[in-house]
C-alpha cells in the first residue's frame, strides 16, 4: 500500500518545479533580481523535498516492515512540511515581485505554501498514529494518507501557478536555483532526522 503513497508523492511538484526553461530574454533587471533572490533560497528546500520523496520510493521498492515505513514516512512528511514553510518564508522575504498585481500574487503564494506546510505536518501526525502491529489496519491507514496526499496536490495552488506565469515565471525559469534537483538517498537507508540532507518533499503543479 505504500506504493500508492509513493505514487501520490511522485505525482507532485513544488512551486517552481513546474517552470519550463523556455524563458524569454526581455525580463527587466528588477524582475530578474527578484527571481534570483527567491530561487537562491528555494533550491535547498527543493532538494529536501526531492530527497524525502526518494526515501519513500526506496522504501517501497524494499518492501519494508510497517514500523520502518512509519519511521520513513514520518521523517519525510516532517521534512516536506519544513521545506514548504521555508519556501513560504523565501517568497515572503523577497517582497512583492515588481510586476502588476505582484503584492497580491506574492501574499497568496505565501499563504498557499504555509497551508501546504500545515497539511504535511498533519499527515506526519496521522502516520505517527498508525497501528504498525496490525498490517491490515496499517495498510488501510496508509491508503487514507495517500488519498489526502492526492487532495493536497490537486487543490489550492492557483496563486503558485500565477506566480510562475508571465514575466516573473520566465525570470524564475532562468535561475539555476529554481530547477528540479536530483534526489540523493543512499540505497536501503531510511532518513532518521528531518534535518538530514538525505530526506525530503512534493506538490502537484
Amino acid at each position: 500500500m505504500n506504493k500508492k503513497l509513493a505514487a501520490a508523492l511522485s505525482g507532485g511538484a513544488v512551486l517552481v518545479l513546474t517552470l519550463s526553461g523556455c524563458s524569454s530574454d526581455d525580463n527587466s533587471d528588477k524582475v530578474n533580481a527578484w527571481a534570483k533572490k527567491v530561487c537562491d533560497q528555494v533550491q535547498p528546500q527543493l532538494q529536501k523535498i526531492a530527497n524525502a520523496n526518494a526515501a519513500i520510493q526506496q522504501q517501497t521498492a524494499d518492501n519494508s516492515k510497517p514500523a520502518d515505513v512509519q519511521k520513513t514516512d514520518s521523517a519525510a512528511f516532517q521534512q516536506i512540511s519544513q521545506a514548504y514553510k521555508a519556501l513560504g518564508a523565501a517568497v515572503d522575504s523577497a517582497g512583492a515581485p515588481p510586476v502588476d498585481g505582484g503584492e497580491t500574487t506574492q501574499k497568496e503564494a505565501v499563504k498557499e505554501l504555509n497551508a501546504s506546510s500545515a497539511a504535511y505536518a498533519n499527515l506526519q501526525k496521522k502516520v505517527d498514529a498508525l497501528n504498525t502491529k496490525d498490517q491490515a489496519k496499517f495498510a488501510d491507514g496508509l491508503k487514507g494518507i495517500a488519498d489526502e496526499l492526492n487532495k493536497i496536490g490537486t487543490s489550492g495552488d492557483e496563486a503558485l501557478k500565477k506566480l510562475q506565469s508571465g514575466e516573473v515565471g520566465a525570470a524564475m525559469a532562468k535561475q539555476e536555483g529554481c530547477q528540479k534537483p536530483t534526489a540523493s538517498v543512499p540505497p536501503n537507508t531510511a532518513p532518521s532526522k528531518p534535518a538530514s540532507p538525505s530526506a525530503s518533499p512534493s506538490k502537484k503543479s
